[in-house]
């Protein structure tokens, strides 16, 4: 059986404890005593807790181009949503990210970069998605103008703080609470959907829970 890798295992730690402690009660030093090492063990493979943060920042990138990429030679409404449960299920494993994605964008230059880049990608990625989706009879032509852009934009606003909005909800947030969140995003594109779109998307969603 493989041995962990110290800096995997210090990647993992960082993980959990941020994600059940937030980034404000989670220093260098908590990391190191609740892996049991010394901080100058922790300190060889990371000198500085941004630089921890900004690995697992890139993890969660990969994790999700990944999704994507998987997706992108169909061009049917199953595998929007897909990709739609991809971000969401990422987003919930790094879940940290989304709790305290002001603080960080605003301390973490390097990120706060990169997300902007990545933004103007993921916002390409989707308006080709959806000029895919009109050219197959999925959903409607735009009545509007930059009426998919702004579609887009109050999705990926609605994904970026479900998650903020269950932590401060009476509900524990849990896994669970990925299923309702799904639903409740993914209801936002059924008005735009054509005849062919919505009996597709009953179907998925029937199917989804079978």
């Amino acid at each position: 059986m493989n041995k962990i890798k110290t800096k995997d295992r210090i990647l993992i730690t960082a993980l959990n404890l941020f994600n059940d402690k937030g980034l404000s009660q989670v220093t260098l030093r908590t990391i190191a005593q609740e892996m049991g090492i010394s901080q100058g063990n922790l300190n060889y493979h990371f000198k500085k807790r941004e630089e921890i943060i900004e690995t697992l920042y890139f993890q969660l990138v990969e994790h999700i181009d990944k999704g994507i990429v998987e997706q992108q030679d169909e061009n049917s409404l199953s595998s929007f949503f897909k990709v739609f449960r991809v971000i969401m299920d990422n987003f919930y494993q790094y879940r940290f990210f989304l709790l305290d994605f002001v603080q960080i964008m605003r301390e973490n230059k390097k990120i706060k970069t990169h997300y902007a880049q990545l933004n103007t990608i993921r916002t390409e990625q989707f308006q080709n998605l959806f000029v895919a989706l009109i050219a197959n009879d999925f959903i409607r032509k735009e009545e509007l103008p930059h009426e998919y852009e702004y579609l887009y934009k109050r999705l990926q606003i609605l994904i970026n703080f479900w998650i903020s909005n269950s932590a401060t909800a009476k509900e524990t947030l849990s896994k669970k609470s990925i299923t309702y969140y799904y639903d409740v995003i993914g209801q936002s594109l059924y008005p735009y959907l054509t005849p062919q779109g919505k009996a597709e998307y009953l179907l998925y969603i029937n199917a989804k829970k079978a």
